[in-house]
Formats: structure tokens, sequence, C-alpha cells
């Protein structure tokens, strides 16, 4: 095998006492030669100096933190070491990045792990380069160390919020393509007409102002109020003094909080004292920003548990309990020593994928817990619970629990009442109740605001219970038919040819918006522009028009291998005498049902669904040269007509 006996390699980046070397790193952003996803590649070798290890010797050390690993064979380090990365990559979070290969020359094997965010899987061969290095050499390798850094690396990206990749998975699963519009910093699902883009759980679809009008509590709480929905007693304050006059009018205990917040930051509950009050004020407005007016809603404390509603395109879908975060007592640790050793759990990192977030040690905690005449040097009895804060946020470590199944249908019903009184696709709607299983109209339930960009993560991953597939109800709702738009692909495109074919396409969709990329430049319908940029880019561009109904696009050998394919999957195409990697790259991404036209030479070949026909275009060199130019396109225009009856754009 490669590298197994390869000799007389030169380091490149490999120090003196490195047994493997790598080098040549790069990013693809889309399907390439070696992977038909976003791909990042990298060049393998053996230093032959000092002498690598028995495959098996790395393979018992890393199988001890990838026991899947064990289940493979690896015919050469290359192999072993690809395996590797694609596992570091996935970050121990279960990362839907499962595609690798390796690709050999005569000195060196191209290795190929698919990505999602390329500095991460950067960060990711390094890892792996340096944990083989120090198995070789003998030395200790801080593995949860350096996994940690990974994730947190990813977790700072675009794409490593919880909802945000608990969105891209979804879109995975379901086959919708997804990239980052880094100009406008918001995700792109599907593409042209199809497209939607947004950030988390809000969508360009959104009506903005109805998701203003859900960040007013004040607003939104007399909104709610004058259509007879349960909200608590209270009014809006500017000052201590208002606050404590207005809790002596409706009675302790009350909650207090900013007007326009989120993940419950500067909110107080269960005020029950003038005292407490004074200190709550305090928490409130330094939750404020320094140039933002002093308004704080003061209102009644409901006595019961905190519940989160979640509705997607007015339908309720899922329902969660949030309880604050608590210690559980051994009878030798302290409150302090038990909240170290929860955080320690890995289901507390913070990471997309973690249910629960650490528990916040803080001023607010520390007097909830003289509250209950404790500190937090405190030791408790075994068994003994004691509940940090008054709160449920699932930031400060509270604990959500799924009750989808449970919820009362009045409880239901009034959900996707509320929902649709808004142009939002997810709503999360916050109540306090002694349970959802009993309805509303008793009176026990009480409505304390109104999200208009909820979470996920809770009702997906909750601590308890199972949890509901929230990301693939919100795809399912924006993408009820498909995601996609034709798109076709051809090896070598002239701008005559696109604009011959845009107006075949035209002449069968009048209406139709066709867009068409190649080295000659740009076509949007009739209008063409020079080519701006790389083709890559320019792609890009046309697939983010929101009225875009189809796609012409050139790929050559050497947009392939320079930039890769800006999209995911072909509907037709063209190959014109193409190069190996042209025949294997773009016939490997042709759609399923998809067709495949193939000149050689003189030789025609049409393959639709596994039915081929073949044309043989005997002559001159001048009358083929021109033959084969009518009868290509002739061919490839009633392909078009043939796919533009199954077409509804």
């Amino acid at each position: 095998m490669v590298l197994q006996e390869a000799a007389g390699v030169p380091r490149i980046n490999a120090r003196e006492s490195d047994v493997f070397d790598i080098f040549n790193l790069k990013h693809y952003l889309g399907p390439n030669p070696y992977l038909n996803t976003a791909a990042f590649t990298f060049d393998f070798a053996l230093t032959q100096c000092p002498q690598p290890l028995p495959i098996d010797v790395y393979l018992s050390k890393v199988c001890f933190h990838f026991p899947q690993l064990q289940e493979g064979s690896y015919p050469s380090y290359a192999h072993l070491f690809a395996r590797l990365v694609a596992e570091v990559n996935r970050l121990q979070m279960d990362l839907h990045l499962q595609r690798w290969s390796c690709h050999p020359f005569s000195e060196y094997v191209r290795i190929a792990v698919q990505t999602l965010h390329g500095r991460t899987t950067r960060a990711a061969v390094y890892f792996a380069w340096d944990w083989l290095e120090a198995i070789a050499q003998g030395e200790p390798f801080d593995f949860e160390g350096e996994m940690r850094r990974l994730q947190q690396l990813f977790r700072d990206s675009v794409y490593g919020g919880p909802t945000v990749y608990a969105l891209l998975r979804a879109a995975h699963e379901r086959g919708i393509p997804t990239y980052y519009l880094w100009d406008e910093g918001v995700m792109q699902y599907g593409y042209g007409r199809n497209q939607v883009r947004g950030v988390a759980t809000t969508f360009h679809c959104d009506s903005h102002l109805d998701s203003d009008f859900t960040t007013r509590k004040d607003d939104c709480k007399a909104f709610l109020a004058a259509q007879g929905f349960p909200v608590p007693q209270g009014e809006v304050v500017a000052s201590l003094a208002e606050a404590l006059q207005l809790a002596q009018e409706i009675g302790y205990p009350v909650v207090l909080k900013p007007v326009a917040g989120h993940k419950g930051m500067g909110v107080t509950a269960g005020i029950q004292t003038p005292e407490e009050l004074a200190f709550a004020y305090e928490v409130a407005v330094a939750a404020l920003p320094p140039e933002e007016p002093i308004r704080l809603i003061l209102e009644k404390h409901l006595q019961g548990t905190d519940f989160r509603l979640l509705c997607v395109g007015g339908r309720f879908v899922a329902a969660t309990e949030r309880r604050p975060a608590s210690v559980t007592g051994d009878g030798r640790s302290t409150i302090g020593q038990l909240i170290e050793q929860a955080n320690r759990d890995p289901a507390r990192w913070d990471t997309p994928t973690s249910p629960l977030g650490p528990i916040q040690w803080d001023e607010t905690m520390e007097r909830f817990l003289a509250e209950q005449g404790l500190t937090v040097d405190s030791v408790l009895e075994p068994g003994r619970t004691v509940y940090l804060r008054k709160v449920s946020n699932l930031s400060a470590g509270g604990v959500s629990r799924d009750v989808t199944a449970t919820v009362h249908p009045d409880n239901v019903v009034l959900a996707q009442t509320i929902a649709q009184q808004f142009s939002l696709v997810c709503l999360g709607i916050d109540v306090i109740a002694p349970s959802l299983e009993r309805s509303w109209k008793e009176g026990s339930l009480g409505i304390i605001e109104i999200n208009a960009a909820p979470g996920v993560l809770m009702h997906q991953k909750p601590a308890i219970g199972a949890g509901v597939d929230v990301p693939g109800a919100i795809l399912d709702h924006l993408f009820p038919k498909t995601a996609r738009i034709p798109i076709l692909t051809f090896n070598r495109l002239t701008l005559a040819e696109a604009h011959t074919l845009v107006e075949h396409i035209l002449s069968h969709r009048p209406n139709a918006c066709v867009g068409s990329v190649c080295r000659e430049g740009v076509l949007l319908n009739h209008s063409s522009r020079p080519l701006q940029g790389s083709l890559f880019r320019q792609v890009k561009t046309l697939l983010r028009h929101p009225q875009l109904d189809l796609l012409l696009a050139e790929a050559d050998e050497e947009t392939l291998e320079r930039e890769g394919l800006a999209y995911e999957g072909s509907d037709l195409v063209v190959l014109r005498d193409p190069s190996d990697q042209e025949l294997q790259t773009l016939k490997r991404d042709l759609n399923p049902g998809g067709a495949l036209f193939l000149q050689r030479g003189s030789t025609l070949t049409l393959t639709v669904a596994g039915q081929a026909e073949r044309f043989e275009l005997p002559g001159t060199d001048l009358q083929m040269g021109i033959l084969l130019r009518s009868m290509t396109l002739r061919i490839i225009c009633r392909t078009i007509s043939q796919m533009l009856k199954n077409w509804s754009g």
C-alpha cells in the first residue's frame, strides 16, 4: 500500500521527532473531487525517520476514547489517520460528519474529511496528528482538555449555537442544502425561489413587526389581556420608588424583570420584601444596556411551575417543564462542592448537544441560599435537594422535562390561538401553572411572556424525557414540498449556448426566472453581465436570488479542483469530452432520476433513469463540428423540455 514503503519524502511541516507529515491543507465549501460534501483536505506522508509503531499499537490507544474504530480495517497509516480525524471532528457531540476518503499519490495520500466549520476541522487534523505523535514517543496527551478546546472552537462558530446546529442537522437528514451567507450573517436553507434565510428560529418570512412586538413585554401583556387570556396583574415601573409603591398595592410576592430581555437576564421571581425588591431592582437595571432607559415590569408572582409551550406555523408542537438548578446532598460535600461536581458532568458542558447548561454561581444564587438559611459552605444531609434559584433559567443551570404528551387540549388550543395572532414561524409561550394537565379555564394558569425566537434544544433534548423533533417540525413547515430548484451543470458552456438554452426554457415557461453562470459571463433571463470574482461566488449569489427558478452552471476541472461545486446535486449533467475528474465528480453528484448527457468525440449518449440513447455522427471534421454543436443543443433542449413537464416551478 502506498506510504507503507515510501522513502525519500522531504519534511514539510513535520518536526524532527515526527513520524507523520501533514501539508497542503485546504477547505472546500462544497462538493469537490474528493467528497460529495464540503470537505477539508490535506496530504499525509510518512517521514520514514523515525519509523512508525505498528498500526495495531496506535489503534489500541485511540480506541480507549473511540471504541468504534476497532470495527474498521486499516490497510495503511493514512486510512487510520483519516478515520481518526473524522471521529475527532465529530467532537464527541455526534455531529453529522461521517464521510472521509483517501486518494493515493506516489509520495503521499490526499485525505478528505467532511466538514462544517473549516477552522474546527483543521484543528481536528492537528489534534489527531499530535495525539499519534505522542503515542509514538510515549508521551502523555491531554485528550479531555484538547477535546474541550475543539468543542469550544465549534461552539463559537456561526454553526455552533444549539438552535442553529439542531436545524443544520435536521436539514442534513432531510436532504435540504444549507450554507452560511457571510455578507448578511444569516443561514440559507434551500435554493432560489424555494430558499429560506434565517438566524436561529427567526426567518426572513417572519413579520419583523410581529417579532419586534414580542420583545415589548408590556405591550404584549396588554394585547393578551385585551383578548381575555390569563396574564398576571402588574405594570411598568421606571424607578425603585415606583416599584415599591406598586408592590405594596398588588401585594407580595412579586416578580421584577426588564421590559425587553431574553434568557431570563435581570429577572427575579418570588420577591417577598421591600429589601428583596431593592436588590432585584439593581439586578434588573444591571441587565439593561447602558443607553437604554429604565423600564421594568413588576407583576404579581404566580404560584406553580414554569412551562414553555412551543408552536410552529401556528400549531402546537411541544411543551417543556423547566425547574431551577438544584443540588442534592451526600452528607459530605458542601453546596459549593456539589455545584462544582455537577458542572463537571458532560451533560452540562454547554455544547450544541448538551441537555443542561452549567450552574451559575453568583450573588443572586447566594442570596436565595441565605433565604433558606444556607450558604455555599453548608453541607446537606444525604438525599436533601436544595434549589439554587427562584427562576428556572436553563442558561443558569435549570433542568428541562418534556411534558408534550400530557398537555390538556384546552391549553393546546390556547397556545395555538395565541400563536396564530402572529406572522411568525416559531413562537414560544411561557406560562406558570401547577400542571399543564389542567385546563387554563380553571384559573390555574398565567402567561408570563411570549418569545419570537425560541430555542429548540430544551424540547429536542430535554434533561428528562424523550424530547420532540422541533427542528424537523420547523423545516417540514418551511419546506412542504422541496427546498431545491432544477440545476443543470455543464463542464463546457459558452455565453452563446447559455443564451440559446435560456431562450428555450423561457419559451416553455415565460414567467420563469432563469440564471446562468459560465466563465464568459452571467445571465439572468435576458440580462447579462460580466463575471465578477469566482464562478463559485457567482453561483452562490444566484442561488441566493429569491425569484430564481432554474440554474445553469459551468463547472470545469480547474474550477472543481480550485473551488469545488457551489451546490449539492444536479438534475442534468452535460459533459463534452470530459476529463476523468470532470466525469467522476459531476456524474457522482447527479441527483437520483437525473439525466446525463455525455459526448466523446462523435458519440453522444443520453442516459435518463438508467435508459440510454446513443447517437453516432459520421462526416468530415468541419461537418462534424457544426453537426455536433447543433445536435448537442437539440438533445439538451429536448431533455430540458421533458424535465420542464415535471417541473411545477
